[in-house]
């Protein structure tokens, strides 16, 4: 129930279908954002992986164990990733999305969309999507 409703918030966030800037430069402060969450998950530090978490997503989780147990259940694929890689980071209508591709532990292939927010302490997660993955064919 978490999951659909923190993809419907996600889904209002996009005000329609907006001018996507393809290939900008990478961003390491907004890759360490997110790679230090995904490390916190890996330790299941819910309290650290919260603090990434934007205002919006800590006012709809309250506290760190249902954040915790809304990843946990919804996207195990970041709680215990095998393997993670950054793909592109875009703009899409003013805000910036990280394309990242996150490997589980069962090998699959997941593409993730991060959308990010600067703040007066810097970069955090506003909201996380799963994408298609791409089709891939010999």
């Amino acid at each position: 129930m978490r999951r659909l409703i923190y993809g419907s918030v996600l889904a209002m966030l996009l005000t329609g279908p907006g001018l996507a800037q393809e290939g900008l430069a990478p961003d390491a402060a907004i890759e360490g954002t997110i790679q230090s969450q995904i490390d916190a998950f890996l330790l299941d530090d819910f309290g650290a992986a919260f603090e990434f978490a934007g205002p919006g997503i800590q006012s709809m989780f309250r506290t760190p164990e249902n954040f915790g147990a809304m990843v946990q259940n919804g996207y195990p694929m970041v709680h215990r990733p095998q393997d993670l890689r950054f793909g592109e980071l875009r703009e899409i209508s003013g805000a910036l999305w990280q394309k990242v591709i996150v490997q589980d532990s069962d090998g699959r292939t997941h593409v993730l969309d991060y959308r990010m927010g600067e703040y007066e302490d810097g970069w955090r997660i506003d909201g996380v999507q799963i994408l298609p993955a791409p089709d891939v064919s010999a």
